[in-house]
């Protein structure tokens, strides 16, 4: 069957183009011309999720109600489908009566036709004569008169379609209410079931799953799941529907016709694939484009600091700029493409009317085998079929992507955990010992599983004794402990209690067996009470009670005002560090637990709390297996075994005394501890002894353990100023974060720009922005214009004359074709005017945001609102979704407005009185055809509210999922989700109601006008002779503009969006930096020497003003000397370096350069002075030769420079070894090269500046011995004839300094040259005797 085949593959096209010209369609679904371009866009990002999943298989949860329910939903969507096309034929008949009654009309004009017997004959007429004139009568003989009363048919008619009209508010609203229900109940059984099985998950799958991710995926990807199998079925169901429908009339009436219309459909088809297929090219160029400008962007703002330092802003403007300048081309071009497209098709659709009208027509007038009204179904019947089909296709992306999601979903439904937690099965011993033993485990974590955590580890812990496990970070102690709460499970070899393997065992009752107190432990949002009850269910208050008592815990409890019932705050934050840790240690020993775990569990204290802590841990081991995993030498001396870790491996065990005398792990480690830091402290404390008072949070600061946690956690520029983390600069910290949130939650809320600052911005592009508001003004006018000629050609359906009406359906058509060339121009002028201003707006932007974003002060970037990612984002979004408020959100409201402006002009024209009734309900149309647009995207964001509370209990459940795993309390955290959903639940029962109403009221509503107007329109032919033409020319008008009215304002999202992007944008470029790199202010001399002074500096960091980090700095410097800094890793001295280049200014005292201050020196003066080296130098994604230009930006710097810099740097051999030598790319971040390459090359780059001042922040400590030599030597060759400021942990780097500083919390202690310093025998002499590294 040729035909068939060619009409479904050709139809499928006509309908994915035809959202745009629905508007001559009686009822008012339609969908905006964009769409079809932005389904295909996302169709081909988003390749990634594989679709492994059915259709059908989505509806899996559904119960028999729910089948039942979604079984009727579907019927109703059927016979709501099937209204449409069933207007139609109510349409075709309306049209016949009144084409009949103005012939009639017509005939009894003439003043020789009489009405006799309702027929029309002659006057005076002879029998005889009348043979004779049989041919003339002959076409008037069967014109009846008389029997046609316009008025009771059209009321007739007027019934017809309020009987349509209520039965599709009927259906709508039950094809929803019931799809939309049915999908609410099986979402929350899928809810219901992800979360329950998320939380029996092994923690193993947790590391390979992001919490992130996962509480995405329980709001997003379920959400997607609800859209699939929600509204959307049923809409697809209907449109579908009235889509076979449609043809179904059009065959059944008139196959000709209907044959001729699909003949001409493949046009639109294969230009609505070519668009697509452009389109999503160009976007993917265009994305791509960006792509390296973000790239460009995103690099920048990382290393943000060294841009600041080598002062190599502008450059990178104009280098983000270059990659700017190809993304907007592409979209240039992709405005060009659209547009030309868009005009193809209307122009196609426009001769496409021309061919049906011209073709009907002949065979309404020359073979009269069709009545017009016949003519008019056919071609309604296909118009709307086609329409139905394209909208139909949306529908499909939505299943699409619920199928995507719920791919991953299900498959985590039927995942079988590894270590099931919920299950009832394994052992319970009767009686536990105690005693823990690994047999020669190997393991490592599912997530890496390329490093090995332990290696062949075989120990045993004997019952009731403590045994301490110590080593270096990174040893496996912490793993060795999860193993024995089988978090995980061993590669190879076993885990034992009492000689059973732990698998066999089961896990609720082994867990229950343990009571864990973690480093930084975990308390749940709610009292006091309750986290300690979490320990065990059931427990009385007496039992809390003495648990907190036994924990040290109980007054410090008594003394707050709410006593147990005090809210701890989200993840604790309203607890210090050692009040938090007590809390844990009660709820620890509410367990009553035969085996202690202690990881670290005092570490995060000060000494106070630390003794308090400490007493109670060791009051509660008495009589218990504990395994203490510990770094400070207190909490490990008095254990009855120490076991030293490395590499995985157990090393050695015994106790204090015996291992001290083997000199291995754990002598290293005791010796590090103690001495160094020691005698920093304590002078410390001297000097600082009068600002005890004021300043408790310094004094009160635990001594090693800066050192502590330098070990811990590796230290990174950005922890710069990590100070001692004591136990109120914890709170403080956590406090902090909770404001910084809380302030970002309104931050969100900006006001809208105005859009005048928007249209400023677009100033210069106001020529292209004035043709393309041309085009859209005729492009608007284009629909009415269509009105007029459709009515115009039934009007010629009455003319008696045949001549006459060949002529005038000829002239018709020919309009018609007019018409659609016109309009071809003007989509392709407004197309290509518009994108052109927008591109031109967007580069403008993101040029000039990016600019301002370099030009902040450094402490801006330590915001985590203004992190790197978060910044690339704003530039990427923000700045184009600006366009939305410009461009062609003109060009949409412009269209709309002529369209509206010029079909009521006509209406008015033609005839006032039926123009006000429809006038009436032109609100109702615009309302239903708003309401219709907001379908399409779904009421998604209503449900997203009602989510939160749910959400933030899966949030906290999954963050802190050891926690919870550790105490069991897998189930009761499953429970509270579970009630948690009730209240969505019953939100969408309820909005599945009102949603199906308004759907329903907003289909019926078209029905209704017609019904009024048409009943009033046949009145005022009969009543006042108003041409029956003229009501069809003045209905369709005023509908199709009151559909067009409805589509404008469906666009206001959009244009709300770009309000609330452009003022974040303005926000931003509005901005003053604190320290401008921009201004060219400030003093600048000639003769630049280098001398250096701190005078009394104290600062803290913007983001952290509760912890001082310079406190009360005083070290002055000659030009040409050395000043090495020394002290323990927070004590400022990386600090003072960035003062210097005024990253920041000091917040009291003032550092001085050649007798300037600092703050009224010009920036970019100062920094050109100054050549820094960091420790982990940061290079730029290009060159050797450009990363060591990079170092001074204001000269073209020739190549001999920098061969000179790199010899200079002991880097020339080592690039000339090298096949592309200078010109070898780096790698992003320099990820090709070793560090000391990196550091040789960062240390050029400081010398071809030719600085006065350098500055070398632990330049080597990253390096190994041979590459240190050879920096090292590089340094001393860079050092001569300049100021120099070194921090340094290494002793042998910093002994021929002039000046050595010795600091300590933030300021001086004793300063002085190697040998003078030695002498004092004070802090420096111990350190350097010691040979402890001083981190």
């Amino acid at each position: 069957m040729p035909v068939g085949s060619v009409r479904l593959h050709s139809i499928k096209k006509l309908g994915e183009e035809n959202h745009s010209f629905d508007n001559e369609e009686p009822n008012g679904a339609y969908m905006t011309m964009v769409n079809p371009k932005k389904d295909k866009k996302s169709s081909i990002k988003k390749k990634d999720p594989p679709i492994r999943i059915g259709f059908f298989q989505l509806f899996r949860f559904a119960t028999c109600r729910e089948t039942l329910m979604m079984v009727v939903g579907s019927v109703c969507a059927v016979l709501h489908g099937s209204a449409q096309p069933l207007m139609l034929l109510v349409f075709g008949l309306l049209t016949d009566t009144f084409i009949e009654y103005d012939i009639e009309i017509q005939e009894l004009h003439d003043p020789r036709k009489e009405c006799i017997n309702n027929t029309i004959q002659w006057k005076n007429q002879t029998a005889e004569t009348d043979w004779l004139d049989r041919n003339k009568t002959d076409q008037m003989r069967n014109i009846t008169c008389g029997l046609l009363d316009i008025e009771y048919e059209m009321t007739n008619f007027a019934y017809y379609y309020v009987a349509i009209g209520c039965a599709v508010f009927l259906l709508g609203y039950l094809q929803i209410s019931l799809w939309v229900t049915s999908a609410a109940r099986q979402i929350q059984i899928i809810r219901k079931m992800y979360f329950r099985k998320v939380m029996r998950m092994e923690i193993g799958w947790f590391d390979c799953n992001s919490t992130g991710e996962l509480n995405t995926r329980m709001s997003d990807d379920i959400n997607k799941i609800n859209d699939a199998i929600a509204d959307q079925v049923s809409i697809f169901i209907q449109r579908f529907t009235t889509f076979v429908c449609g043809f179904a009339v059009g065959f059944v009436k008139g196959w000709k016709l209907t044959l001729v219309i699909i003949a001409a459909s493949p046009l639109i088809g294969i230009g609505a694939s070519v668009m697509a297929l452009f389109v999503a090219k160009l976007t993917g160029r265009e994305l791509l484009a960006y792509a390296k400008a973000g790239a460009v962007a995103d690099e920048v703002l990382t290393s943000i600091r060294t841009v600041a330092a080598f002062g190599g802003e502008l450059k990178e403007v104009e280098r983000y700029d270059k990659n700017l300048i190809s993304a907007q081309r592409w979209g240039i071009r992709k405005g060009l493409i659209m547009g030309f497209f868009t005009g193809y098709m209307w122009l196609i659709i426009f001769l496409c009317y021309a061919l049906a009208f011209w073709y009907g027509s002949s065979l309404v007038v020359d073979t009269q085998e069709y009545t017009p009204g016949t003519l008019l179904q056919v071609f309604f019947g296909v118009l709307i079929a086609a329409m139905n089909l394209g909208q139909a296709s949306s529908c499909l992306e939505a299943f699409a992507a619920g199928r995507g999601a719920a791919t991953i979903i299900f498959e985590t439904i039927d995942r079988q955990p590894e270590i099931d937690c919920l299950s009832e099965a394994g052992y319970k011993l009767d009686k536990v010992k105690g005693d823990i033993e690994f047999h020669n485990v190997t393991f490592h974590y599912p997530s890496r599983p390329e490093v090995l955590i332990l290696d062949q580890l075989s120990v045993v812990v004997k019952s009731s004794e403590t045994t301490a496990f110590v080593g270096p970070s990174g040893a496996g102690k912490s793993t060795a402990v999860q193993l024995i709460q089988r978090f995980y499970d061993p590669n190879e070899g076993m885990v034992t209690l009492d000689g059973h393997d732990i698998r066999g065992l089961n896990i609720q009752w082994l867990r229950s067996l343990m009571g864990v107190v973690e480093q930084e432990p975990v308390l749940f949002a709610t009292t006091i009470a309750e986290n300690i009850r979490y320990g065990r269910s059931g427990v009385t208050m007496d039992d809390v009670i003495l648990a907190t008592k036994e924990a040290n815990a109980y007054n410090f409890i008594m003394d707050l005002p709410q006593k147990f019932d005090t809210l701890v705050g989200e993840g604790g934050g309203q607890m210090s560090g050692g009040q938090k840790q007590r809390i844990a240690i009660a709820r620890a020993l509410v367990r009553n637990p035969r085996i202690l775990l202690l990881d670290m569990a005092t570490s995060a204290l000060d000494n106070e709390s630390e003794a308090v802590v400490q007493e109670a841990l060791d009051k509660v081991r008495m009589g218990r297996t504990t395994i203490s995993i510990a770094h400070r030498l207190s909490t490990i001396k008095n254990a009855d075994v120490i076991v030293g870790f490395e590499h995985g491996r157990v090393m050695e065990r015994g106790k204090h005394d015996e291992l001290l005398e083997r000199k291995g792990v754990y002598f290293t480690l005791v010796t590090l501890q103690s001495q160094g830091d020691k005698a920093l402290n304590q002078k410390a404390r001297q000097m600082a002894g009068n600002d005890e008072s004021e300043n408790k949070s310094f004094s009160r600061a635990g001594s090693y353990r800066s050192s502590m946690r330098a070990s811990i956690r590796k230290r990174t520029r950005s922890q710069l100023s990590n100070l001692i983390p004591d136990a109120e600069s914890f709170i403080s910290q956590a406090d902090a974060g909770k404001s910084a949130y809380v302030e970002e939650e309104v931050e969100e809320h900006v006001e809208p720009a105005p859009v005048t600052r928007i249209l400023k911005f677009n100033a210069p592009e106001w020529p292209y922005m004035l043709f393309g508001t041309i085009g859209a003004a005729i492009n608007g006018g284009v629909n009415p214009v269509y009105s007029l000629l459709f009515s115009q050609i039934l009007a010629t359906f009455s003319i008696q004359d045949p001549e006459v009406q060949r002529r005038e359906i000829d002239v018709i058509c020919m309009f018609f074709v007019v018409v659609g060339v016109i309009s071809f121009l003007t989509q392709m002028l407004q197309g290509y005017a518009f994108s052109k201003s927008g591109e031109l707006l967007t580069r403008r932007l993101r040029r000039m945001g990016f600019k301002a974003m370099l030009g902040q002060e450094v402490g801006w970037f330590d915001d985590h609102k203004n992190s790197p990612g978060a910044l690339t984002t704003r530039l990427a979004t923000d700045a184009s979704q600006v366009q939305g408020a410009t461009g062609s959100q003109i060009g949409m409201i412009v269209n709309s407005l002529t369209n509206i402006g010029v079909a009521i002009i006509i209406s008015f024209y033609f005839s006032w009185k039926l123009s006000l009734v429809i006038m009436c309900f032109l609100p109702f149309l615009a309302l239903s055809g708003g309401f219709q647009a907001k379908m399409l995207t779904g009421f998604a964001k209503q449900d997203k509210q009602a989510m939160e509370d749910a959400g933030r209990i899966s949030g906290e459940a999954l963050n802190n999922i050891r926690t919870i795993a550790g105490l069991g309390k897998e189930q009761c955290f499953v429970e509270m989700y579970e009630t948690q959903l009730e209240a969505p639940y019953r939100a969408a029962k309820q909005k599945a109601n009102v949603y199906g109403a308004c759907y329903g009221f907003a289909q019926c509503v078209i029905f209704l006008a017609n019904s009024a107007s048409y009943r009033f329109g046949g009145y005022l032919v009969s009543q006042e002779g108003l041409h029956f033409s003229l009501v069809f020319r003045v209905i369709s008008a005023i509908v199709t503009s009151g559909t067009a009215l409805g589509r404008a304002s469906s666009y206001t999202p959009d244009y709300a969006k770009a309000k609330i992007s452009a003022a974040r944008f303005f926000q931003l470029l509005d901005h003053v930096p604190k320290i401008s790199v921009y201004s060219e202010e400030g003093e600048t001399w000639t003769d630049f020497k280098g001398q250096l002074q701190f005078v009394d500096c104290k600062f803290t960091y913007p983001t952290r003003p509760d912890i001082q980090v310079l406190n009360g700095l005083n070290v002055s410097v000659k030009p040409g000397q050395t000043l090495a800094f020394v002290g323990s890793s927070g004590c400022g001295k990386s600090t003072s370096v960035q003062l210097l280049e005024r990253f920041y200014d000091p917040d009291q005292g003032k550092v001085v350069v050649d007798g300037h201050n600092t703050t009224k020196v010009n920036v970019a003066f100062l920094r050109s002075k100054i050549g820094i080296v960091s420790q982990e130098p940061i290079l730029f994604d290009c060159s050797i030769g450009d990363n060591i230009r990079y170092g001074d930006n204001r000269r073209n710097i020739s190549m001999d420079d920098i061969i000179a810099a790199a010899k200079k740097a002991q880097l020339h051999d080592f690039v000339m070894s090298l096949p592309e030598k200078y010109d070898t790319n780096v790698g992003s971040q320099g990820s090709q090269l070793s560090r000391g390459q990196k550091q040789r090359i960062a240390i050029a780059r400081a010398i071809i500046r030719d600085p006065k001042i350098l500055l070398l922040d632990e330049a080597t400590s990253a390096l190994d011995t041979e590459s240190e030599k050879t920096v090292q030597e590089a340094l001393d060759k860079a050092r001569e004839g300049r100021t120099c400021i070194v921090i340094a942990h290494r002793l042998s780097t910093i002994q021929n300094a002039d000046i050595i500083a010795v600091m300590s919390r933030g300021f001086v202690i004793e300063q002085g040259p190697h040998d003078q310093l030695m002498g004092l025998k004070g802090a420096y002499y111990k350190l350097v005797t010691t040979g402890a590294p001083i981190s």
